[in-house]
């Protein structure tokens, strides 16, 4: 066996493969390609409230390493402006750890030069710059963030109802107004389940129409920008109040799961090379503990904002139309709950939510959880304060009188047994 090292090695050396080998050419820098622009503009750009929204840096210097983004509102001053980052390029955050109305600054993650924003809310719209730490600007957004007003079923459009949108959308009382509201919707997501009934979901965005918008906020369509962006002119003052924004609406459906691709041959060589006669498991497992009485949010691994997202407790599915703020039609508010992110929401948590929980993700289960609420005591609490505290206090009252009847029961039956044996050897002598 020793001898035949050398002669692989031989053939190795020998065969064309490792000498017909080209390492791969080094590609282009992105950044190398596209120049910042000589008068900064802002790029507008509407979302979702709950979502996940990452803002790319398009342009920088080849020698920056390292980029700082800046913040401000769309109404504040310069003096009002500010940094999100440590001026290192990076500020580390566990995503797990983020509260759900957290503030901005911690909230936020820089990767590859983009700022993501985890949980975008409200109170995030406005000016991001990407720059670096001696206040170069390279490149500029207009981050609207919506929340959205109505929460529905659709139905079928027909013609009576069509007419009367387009009437509700022209009628605004002039013949040529300065600007139109309307409501812009994305296509409809896939079926967020398979094999079971799921649910679809379209977003509708608030927009505005008009020949007076700021020229310094860009978009494809100069005349069209978000109701909520920096281009709208504050004389516009009738537009925060119209009725028209953002709508998030749902419906059911049915598709049947695709059939799985068998596994390759190599890798069924190598679990049996392995010794083992079950495949990996095909989605991840997480495990996460959570003190109770504290809001929680799941959020699905690798979710984007266009994307169809479910949620599962076991068996039992989580749809929209129970769990929804905009669907609950009775007097207590809901407290579990799927927000417009996609989140999967509790608020707060209880030590009976503890169980494995599934994610799906575009139509495929994605992620397995398995959440463990446990009982936290606040500061200043007492242990007989807690709401639990009475259940417990029974739960040990009673196994202590059972041990205590068991102990007795055993004690004087050891104490008849002696008794009926001495009894008996008295009764021989």
């Amino acid at each position: 066996m020793p001898s035949t090292i050398p002669i692989l090695f031989f053939h190795l050396l020998l065969s064309l493969e490792v000498w017909s080998y080209e390492a791969p050419e080094d590609k282009q820098d992105v950044f190398a390609r596209k120049a910042c622009p000589a008068f900064l503009t802002f790029t507008n750009t509407a979302y979702l409230a709950g979502v996940t929204v990452e803002l790319p840096c398009h342009c920088k210097p080849q020698q920056m390493q390292s980029v700082v983004w800046f913040f401000r509102k769309h109404l504040g001053s310069s003096q009002e402006t500010r940094v999100l980052t440590d001026h290192h390029g990076n500020k580390l955050l566990d995503t797990s750890k983020v509260p759900h109305s957290g503030d901005l600054r911690s909230r936020f993650f820089i990767r590859l030069f983009s700022l993501l924003i985890f949980r975008a809310g409200p109170d995030d719209s406005g000016i991001y710059i990407c720059g670096s730490p001696q206040k170069d600007f390279f490149y500029g957004y207009d981050l609207d963030i919506q929340e959205a007003r109505t929460i529905s079923f659709t139905h079928r459009l027909t013609p009576e109802r069509m007419n009367k949108k387009v009437k509700e959308r022209k009628g605004l009382g002039s013949a040529q107004p300065l600007y139109r509201v309307f409501t812009s919707f994305h296509p409809w997501s896939v079926c967020d389940r398979c094999g079971v009934p799921g649910e679809q979901v379209r977003v509708g965005l608030c927009y505005v129409h008009s020949n007076f918008l700021h020229v310094r906020y860009r978009r494809a369509n100069q005349t069209v920008a978000s109701c909520g962006s920096g281009a709208v002119p504050r004389a516009f003052s009738r537009l925060k109040q119209s009725t028209v924004g953002a709508k998030l609406e749902f419906k059911n459906c049915q598709v049947t799961c695709p059939n799985k691709a068998p596994p390759s041959s190599k890798l069924q060589a190598l679990m049996a090379f392995l010794g083992s006669a079950s495949m990996p498991a095909d989605m991840p497992v997480f495990y996460l503990n959570h003190p109770a009485e504290r809001v929680l949010t799941l959020g699905c691994p690798g979710a984007r904002p266009n994307m169809a997202i479910a949620w599962d407790r076991g068996s039992e599915p989580i749809y929209r139309s129970e769990h929804s703020v905009g669907r609950n039609f009775s007097t207590t508010p809901l407290r579990v709950l799927i927000d417009t992110g996609h989140h999967l929401v509790f608020t707060p948590a209880k030590t009976q939510d503890s169980g494995v929980y599934y994610c799906w993700l575009q139509g495929h289960q994605a992620a397995e959880i398995h959440l463990l609420v446990y009982a936290h005591l606040r500061r200043g609490q007492s242990v007989t304060s807690h709401p639990d505290f009475p259940t417990a206090m029974k739960t040990v009252l009673k196994s202590y009188a059972a041990m205590t009847a068991v102990f007795c029961l055993l004690v004087f039956g050891r104490a008849g047994v002696r008794h009926l044996r001495d009894t008996r050897e008295t009764h021989l002598d």
